[in-house]
């Protein structure tokens, strides 16, 4: 005989979501804003946007995810390797029933997160070349319009008013007023720098605070407001702190400055500097027009010793010009009647075409062709007998030249005031004078007078 066997309900029954669930409600009411020690690994960035990691130690470990939303304004992006410690709750991931530590913040251990998140920001921004010395711009040696980004209250913006004015008096200065620190500074910072570079007002834009803590100092360490200094149209001078402060501005801003005093006196010279040049352009300008006098004086006794040779050479030169202009003439005489020919074999092509004479159209082009020959026969001879004209007067002007006597062994004795000597009685005894030879000059002193 059989004996049935009772089946009972147990007390306490869960589906497996239900129990999924309560488990998760048990331990985030447990385990909610705590602090979790530990080294990362296994670090990954999904399209999302989220960061999946493994938090452990040498006895156990815990996944790990900070979303998106929070994982954007994470001063330090965890990398594999480091000691880190983690704030957050422990949550039930449900669709595979593990539990998962969800971060709100993270930094790490023994290395400052501010100095870490400096750290990857300046080596993220030095591989896209933002901190390259070719991309950096000289700052205008005097500029006359001159912006400046800071609180519009403390000792920075008067610092760099009095240097400013005091250095060189006449400026124009705008001011954008913006925080310097705190929440929103970064927004602020950045709104006055593309106010500038928009407006394309200021020659130079000096970005400027005083000393402080790195936390202090860190707007000036934002990615947004390294970017903004980047695109800025107009040259940037970063004077953020002390001179052994180093922000991001500093390395991506066309210039740095150690201190806000020193931007000013970076940014512009002083007028007694802008005389001092300009009393040295003066002087040097004084001594250029006195050589250059000088030259010219020298110059002109040099032409007033050649004049004879080069009124000479004036001569030559324009029969010479003259027999160009009868070649060009004949030139041009030549190309009118060929021209002219031209036209008279389109109109007689025409004819014959219109009257299909092409006996007649030949004999013509024959004429002209002889016609042609006869003309340019004509302007040759024409040619030759201008040159052989001009050859008999270039003879006799080079005959006639003083140079050419002196070359075949001649002198020139003149008196030392330039009067020429032609009479042995005209030079006494004792007296000095000056021989031109056809190379060089000799100093004399007459002995004796026949």
């Amino acid at each position: 005989m059989q004996i049935p066997i009772r089946w009972e309900a147990p007390q306490r029954l869960f589906r497996v979501s239900d129990l999924t669930e309560a488990i998760r409600r048990t331990l985030a009411s447990e385990f909610t804003d705590i602090w979790v020690a530990g080294e990362t690994s296994g670090t990954k960035t999904a399209p999302s946007g989220h960061i999946y990691f493994t938090l452990k130690d040498e006895n156990a470990q815990i996944r790990c995810v900070c979303f998106s939303g929070t994982a954007r304004f994470l001063r330090f992006k965890p990398k594999d390797g480091i000691e880190v410690l983690a704030r957050g709750r422990i949550d039930v991931y449900a669709p595979r029933g593990e539990y998962q530590f969800l971060v709100d913040a993270i930094e790490p251990r023994g290395y400052g997160a501010l100095q870490v998140a400096f750290e990857q920001l300046k080596q993220k921004l030095a591989a896209e070349g933002l901190f390259d010395a070719a991309r950096k711009r000289p700052i205008p040696p005097y500029p006359r319009r001159i912006g400046i980004v800071t609180s519009p209250s403390g000792a920075v913006i008067r610092d760099l008013l009095n240097i400013l004015t005091r250095r060189f008096p006449g400026l124009h200065i705008r001011l954008y007023p913006a925080l310097v620190q705190g929440e929103g500074s970064a927004e602020q910072v950045c709104r006055a720098i593309e106010f500038f570079s928009r407006s394309q007002w200021a020659e130079v834009v000096i970005v400027a605070r005083g000393g402080g803590s790195v936390e202090d100092l860190w707007t000036f360490n934002e990615e947004a407001v390294a970017r903004a200094i980047a695109a800025c149209t107009a040259p940037v001078i970063s004077a953020v702190g002390h001179e052994t402060d180093f922000t991001i501005a500093d390395f991506v801003a066309d210039l740095r400055a150690p201190t806000p005093s020193a931007a000013a006196e970076l940014a512009v010279g002083t007028r007694q500097q802008v005389l001092e040049r300009l009393e040295a352009a003066d002087t040097h300008l004084r001594q250029a027009m006195r050589f250059r006098l000088a030259n010219a004086r020298s110059r002109w006794r040099q032409v007033s010793v050649d004049r004879a040779g080069a009124t000479l050479h004036r001569m030559i030169g324009k029969r010479l010009q003259r027999t160009d202009e009868l070649e060009g003439s004949a030139r041009e005489t030549l190309r009118n009647v060929l021209s002219l020919r031209r036209q008279r074999l389109l109109l007689l092509d025409m004819r014959l075409k219109r009257m299909d004479l092409r006996l007649r159209l030949a004999e013509g082009r024959r004429r002209l062709d002889a016609a042609a020959a006869r003309i340019a026969e004509r302007i040759r001879w024409l040619l030759a007998a201008a040159r052989m004209r001009l050859e008999p007067l270039e003879a006799h002007l080079t005959q006639l030249s003083p140079l050419g006597v002196l070359d075949r062994g001649y002198a020139i004795v003149q008196t030392p005031d330039g009067q020429v000597v032609k009479d042995a009685a005209e030079a006494a005894v004792g007296s000095a004078l000056r021989v031109r030879l056809a190379r060089g000059q000799l100093q004399v002193r007459v002995e004796r007078s026949r």
